[in-house]
């Protein structure tokens, strides 16, 4: 179970990058972060992740559960399973996993209607979709529309 108060991390799973988003205090507002690259075939980064768990001390982690979208379970799914369990015994924070099916489109919409093209700026577009993701589990946790 995640705290109520304290900034919340998410990670949004990919093979390449990994997008990484932050709360606020409250809770309220989801932000971009950071993304990770690791080469295909390479080991999640943990080192400069865990360098921004401590620079920016949050009290629970969301991991991205990618499901196909009739709900079922893909290798892409074991591995964001794999990695919570690494997140959670890495730093000893509380990590729920949260269903990102459709945050990517989500995500390519926003940009869309903000600024147009997403060419040249997936790592933004990692970072804003976990930015989406937190957002989601933050509106549905105040019982707000997700």
């Amino acid at each position: 179970m995640l705290p109520t108060t304290g900034r919340l991390m998410a990670i949004d799973w990919g093979e390449l990058r990994i997008g990484l988003a932050l709360s606020d205090e409250t809770q309220t507002l989801a932000s971009p972060l950071e993304t990770l690259t690791r080469r295909r075939g390479k080991r999640f980064p943990i080192t400069r992740f865990l360098e921004l768990v401590t620079q920016h001390q949050p009290v629970g982690i969301v991991v991205g559960l990618p499901l196909s979208p009739e709900g079922g379970e893909s290798q892409s799914t074991a591995s964001a399973r794999e990695l919570a369990e690494l997140v959670a015994r890495r730093t000893s924070l509380p990590v729920e996993l949260s269903d990102e099916r459709l945050t990517t489109a989500r995500t390519l919409k926003l940009i869309r209607e903000q600024s147009g093209s997403t060419r040249g700026r997936r790592e933004e577009v990692d970072a804003m979709a976990a930015s989406v993701l937190l957002q989601n589990c933050l509106d549905a946790r105040r019982g707000g529309a997700t």
